[in-house]
């Protein structure tokens, strides 16, 4: 017999300081890379729509990670890292709460990259429409940090 989803009971844990950091990279064609780098993309900024993305999606993990706890979030840091065959999102989370900002991260760098990914589309496509190069790889969580309340992470 399966048992009945639930979210998991952390009301007697302390809370302590957490830091998560995830992340991902997204193939891109190199003239699309160029574009990202010339300031040339029609939409707009690629990296900055993806930083606050990356935010949007920290704040709505648990309406997205279905048995993900809502946490109060002290900070979240996007980063990005433009190379010569795509870029690389790094989003780093903190908190101070009974449970971890993992998935909080990870969903960050997803949006990121899934926003980068919808903003440089019109440039990655072939002439039959597809997206032969293009392709999302590598998302993770790096690091992973619980210190007690009060000290650094």
């Amino acid at each position: 017999m399966q048992k009945t989803p639930r979210m998991v009971d952390i009301t007697r844990k302390p809370d302590v300081v957490r830091v998560a950091v995830a992340e991902g990279f997204i193939r891109l064609r190199k003239e699309t890379v160029n574009r990202i780098k010339a300031g040339e993309v029609e939409k707009g900024d690629p990296l900055s729509i993806a930083a606050l993305a990356a935010v949007l999606a920290v704040k709505n993990t648990p309406n997205i990670v279905m048995l993900a706890h809502n946490i109060p979030i002290t900070s979240v840091k996007p980063e990005f890292e433009v190379r010569e065959d795509g870029v690389l999102a790094r989003v780093e989370v903190v908190t101070t709460a009974k449970t971890g900002v993992e998935m909080e991260a990870l969903t960050a760098v997803a949006a990121a990259l899934l926003n980068i990914w919808d903003v440089v589309k019109k440039y990655e496509k072939d002439e039959a429409g597809q997206y032969p190069h293009t392709r999302i790889e590598y998302v993770r969580v790096v690091r992973k940090v619980k210190s007690p309340a009060g000290q650094e992470a």
